[in-house]
């Protein structure tokens, strides 16, 4: 089986490939506002503001100078927010809301003057302003008091960054918040997108694949024209008949075979 490690060296082998003499400026199919997570202690309490109360919550929405894994066309690699990424979209006064979970109503705003942002050596910080008499406020409150939610995150747009010289690290070196969201999150202790997650399971998954699976996969990745130069040898010679595609069974369709895998999944389970 493939480690990270040997994964890693990989992907960046492949990454300076199609780069060739010209230095890659973004990495190829990552999210163009992805959702990054980091761990962050959450406070929250009740003040007095413009003579009315509210909850006030505020955290770091991200950390300068620590790495977090990605993954982009080609594979894993690491990837760095700059200390001062973020001074330009700060300085352009950037229309941002707060929002738990990156979705619903938002619960406040740089533009109603309740959000406020700030960058210093640490990262991205974030004091918001809540209404206590709004039940979704009150239940994410509760959370942050029982310690149940304790991560926060951020969505941005990538607008310079660089690679090292060997593809293994990505450098963020300025971003836009503009029309982005911070706020609290379930989990944020791992910080991958929804795509290096699901790619992670994947590779995780193909050693104990059920053999039908396995061989719809292997035909499905025969298809992709960026995979057509490796021509999907494995490592380990196999015999072919292993890896080929299963003879159509008389009688039966794909359809009914899926369905009979699903069951013997569930029965497993």
């Amino acid at each position: 089986m493939t480690d990270m490690a040997t994964l890693r060296a990989q992907a960046a082998q492949a990454r300076a490939g199609a780069a060739g003499s010209a230095s890659m400026a973004v990495p190829r199919d990552r999210p163009e506002s992805p959702e990054i997570r980091f761990t962050s202690q959450l406070r929250a309490k009740k003040i007095m503001r413009d003579e009315m109360e509210w909850y006030q919550v505020e955290g770091y929405a991200s950390a300068f100078e620590q790495g977090y894994e990605m993954y982009d066309m080609f594979g894993p690699y690491t990837e760095v927010v700059s200390k001062g990424a973020a001074d330009a979209t700060l300085a352009a006064d950037p229309e941002v809301v707060f929002r738990f979970n990156h979705g619903g109503t938002p619960m406040a705003s740089t533009r109603n003057s309740r959000l406020e942002l700030w960058a210093d050596d640490d990262g991205l910080g974030q004091r918001a302003w809540l209404n206590p008499k709004r039940s979704d406020v009150q239940l994410l409150v509760q959370a942050i008091e029982d310690s149940d939610v304790r991560e926060q995150s951020f969505m941005f747009r990538i607008t310079s960054g660089q690679w090292s010289p060997d593809y293994t690290e990505y450098r963020i070196q300025s971003f836009d918040l503009e029309r982005g969201d911070v706020g609290p999150v379930t989990y944020g202790a791992n910080p991958h997108t929804s795509v290096s997650a699901r790619s992670g399971e994947l590779l995780a998954l193909i050693p104990n694949m059920p053999m039908l699976v396995a061989r719809e996969a292997y035909a499905r990745l025969a298809e992709r024209a960026d995979l057509a130069s490796t021509a999907l040898a494995p490592a380990i010679p196999v015999a072919p008949a292993a890896l080929s595609p299963a003879a159509p069974v008389q009688g039966r369709s794909i359809s009914m075979l899926r369905t009979r895998l699903l069951v013997q999944d569930s029965d497993e389970d």
